[in-house]
């Protein structure tokens, strides 16, 4: 297939028609070139990119994630939280009238079995390492891994950094090529992202859209103060999933989403790769 950039990059200024046509030729292959694409202010293309679609015809993402979507793994994990305090409890009359009768007051530290789950990815298939978010393995008891083939693993936590919300995790060796952590200091607004990861348990779903902002603060419980902001469809299960670029490397950990009914509005929110590889080297100097 022969490819050529020749009327629609010009050298100062791209409208949003040869934009569009720039993303078409870089999930095609083709090849633009760096003097063109750097005035322009566009993407470099990058090796390797999406090709066209099986007999489609038609650009597709589809190769790339047939390549990276095997190191993207389902978490389920199980866990004891104290339940509720009934309003009754928070009675002092009731107490009262407990205690005068003689009879036992319920145990305000009775735990509740509950079960939630999420995503994580594989940084290192031989040694058997899953980087996911900390505050999904919170109070748990029971941690499962299950890759996209439908192996099933036990982990085991091996440490986590509670301040930007990224935890390791450890199961057998397995025969999966594991995903790279990009350069999340190189992202910029507009930069296009894939999600990937387990919403709701429904299984492995992608999800598109581009970087909105950089640099987050102040979201939800996350005491870092550099998050990614996408679009890219994040829901409740998309936790500790990888958000990736068009070369396929992880620029950022799901970890967090704005919503009035707690389902995707197009902001979600990612903890920079940088700040992942940081807290995974501090578990793994740790052990």
């Amino acid at each position: 297939m022969e490819c050529s950039t020749a009327g629609i990059l010009p050298r100062r200024r791209a409208g949003p028609l040869a934009a569009m046509a720039y993303v078409a030729l870089l999930l095609t292959g083709c090849a633009v070139a760096p003097d063109a694409d750097r005035d322009a202010g566009l993407p470099t293309a990058i090796a390797g990119a999406p090709a066209l679609g099986a007999g489609s015809g038609f650009p597709s993402l589809a190769p790339l994630m047939r390549r990276v979507t095997p190191a993207v793994v389902n978490i389920s994990v199980k866990s004891e939280v104290p339940m509720e305090d009934h309003p009754f409890l928070r009675d002092p009359e009731f107490r009262r009238f407990l205690d005068r009768f003689g009879l036992p007051a319920p145990e305000d530290a009775e735990l509740e079995q509950r079960q939630s789950v999420g995503s994580g990815i594989i940084v290192d298939a031989a040694r058997g390492y899953v980087m996911t978010n900390d505050h999904l393995l919170r109070n748990a008891t029971e941690i499962r891994v299950t890759l996209k083939d439908r192996r099933s693993f036990r982990a085991r936590r091996l440490g986590s950094d509670a301040a930007s919300d990224v935890a390791i995790l450890e199961i057998p060796p397995v025969d999966v090529r594991p995903l790279k952590l990009g350069d999340s200091d190189r992202l910029e607004v507009g930069d296009f992202v894939i999600a990937i990861g387990n919403p709701f348990g429904l299984g492995q779903t992608v999800t598109s859209g581009i970087v909105s902002a950089v640099g987050r603060s102040g979201i939800g419980g996350n005491r870092l103060g550099e998050l990614i902001q996408t679009d890219a469809s994040i829901n409740p299960g998309n936790s500790g999933g990888p958000l990736i670029n068009l070369a396929g490397e992880v620029v950022g950990i799901n970890t967090a989403l704005i919503g009035p009914s707690g389902g995707n509005v197009g902001i979600g929110f990612a903890v920079p790769s940088n700040r992942a590889r940081a807290a995974l080297d501090s578990v793994l100097r740790g052990r």
